[in-house]
């Protein structure tokens, strides 16, 4: 029996398992991929307190490094279901049963996608959900970001510093992303921003070979060559097998606040998977300590009621 399993390596999960550990907890982080979640994918990481600069795969090993030191527990398993009954409580993975007293849901999110006739197809020849792991590919070439947040001004600058040409498709005639982030792009000169804009297919057989966008207001529809496309529209979570135990709002997320407590007692949630203003990892950093500090408090309170 664990005082508490994480769900999710990624900051959140890292730092709660960190957390965790501090507040002698007996735990067990359970992650589907590697530690470090969608951080490790992350080019350059500028935003994070006493780090600048220093790129999300590092962070990501710091992280994980940090939580391994401490003793935490990190198994490579997907979770299949959760069973939360009065006097059981189980995580089952794929491989097998794990009870415990409390959650932390920490399962982040993943890239959302156009839903063109062509993407899956194409997916992996051309298109791309991830520019520093795919970009190297197409050094030179010419290449498409879709979106305006801040990922999508991410790719665009990252892209810019390989290809001789990169096209970013937004649909608005305003970016979302960070003030910093549009000076910088807005001042590269391989960089064109093609404004309301939509994709509307993309080409190709065997690999990508270009994209038709369409002008929102003229609905005229302009063909150009590209070598890849990478898709940053955003994310969903991941939260699909959670439906039912605990609220989820309309689009997904798990219904929690700042005190990362959900709808249901000892099972909380913390990072991009829950709801919340801003997803950066250092808020994902403080919902995992948040979501210790819950779990201490909810095992100090059953304890007392003898449960």
């Amino acid at each position: 029996m664990y005082d508490v399993i994480i769900i999710g390596a990624g900051p959140a999960g890292l730092s709660a398992a960190i957390y965790a550990m501090r507040a002698r907890l007996n735990t067990l982080v359970l992650e589907q991929a590697g530690p470090g979640g969608q951080v490790l994918t992350t080019y350059e990481v500028d935003n994070y307190p006493a780090l600048p600069g220093i790129s999300g795969y590092d962070l990501g090993m710091k992280m994980k490094e940090h939580a391994v030191h401490l003793g935490a527990q990190i198994i490579s398993e997907e979770v299949r279901e959760i069973v939360w009954e009065e006097g059981f409580k189980c995580v089952k993975t794929d491989k097998a049963e794990y009870e415990t007293q409390t959650l932390i849901i920490a399962s982040g999110a993943v890239h959302a996608k156009l839903g063109l006739e062509d993407e899956e197809r194409l997916s992996g020849m051309g298109v791309s959900y991830c520019a520093t792991c795919d970009g190297a590919f197409y050094r030179d070439g010419v290449t498409a970001v879709v979106g305006g947040g801040d990922v999508a001004l991410e790719d665009a600058i990252f892209l810019a510093r390989l290809c001789k040409k990169v096209y970013l498709i937004h649909r608005r005639h305003e970016l979302r992303g960070a003030k910093t982030l549009q000076e910088t792009l807005l001042s590269l000169p391989n960089v064109e921003v093609l404004w309301d804009s939509v994709v509307a297919s993309i080409q190709g057989e065997d690999e990508v070979e270009g994209v038709a966008v369409e002008n929102c207001l003229t609905k005229e529809i302009t063909e150009y060559p590209v070598d890849g496309i990478f898709i940053a529209v955003g994310i969903r979570p991941v939260s699909q097998i959670f439906d039912g135990l605990i609220d989820l709002d309309e689009a997904g997320y798990i219904v929690a606040g700042e005190d990362t407590k959900t709808s249901r007692q000892g099972i909380f949630a913390a990072g991009d998977v829950r709801t919340k203003p801003l997803r950066q990892i250092v808020t994902a950093v403080a919902d995992g300590a948040n979501a210790v500090y819950g779990v201490q408090e909810y095992l100090r309170e059953t304890s007392r009621h003898g449960e």
